[in-house]
């Protein structure tokens, strides 16, 4: 799982396009944890799956989806450093 300081940088954000051709391809529960990070982002894990009602392993899987297709990014919480918060690529 790859983390970063800070929020990405322009030039390593996708075009709204891009990102929509690239979530077609995933499962629902990654559809659902990216519209959840759409309107209340950044979030942990666990505020994920308060919010989306997804069981925990789900809203891993989903986020290790996400991940890999590089629509998702995450960084540790400013408020608990042992918590990665997660953030959409656009």
């Amino acid at each position: 799982m790859s983390t970063t300081t800070a929020e990405p940088d322009t030039e390593d954000l996708l075009s709204e396009a891009e990102f929509r051709d690239r979530l077609r391809e995933l499962p629902p529960s990654a559809k659902l944890v990216a519209k959840v990070l759409e309107s209340d982002a950044p979030l942990s894990q666990g505020q994920l799956a308060e919010e989306s009602l997804l069981p925990d392993r789900t809203v891993r899987y989903a986020l290790n989806r996400l991940e890999e297709s590089d629509l998702i990014g995450s960084r540790y919480s400013f408020k608990d450093a042992r918590k990665q918060v997660y953030f959409l690529n656009t």
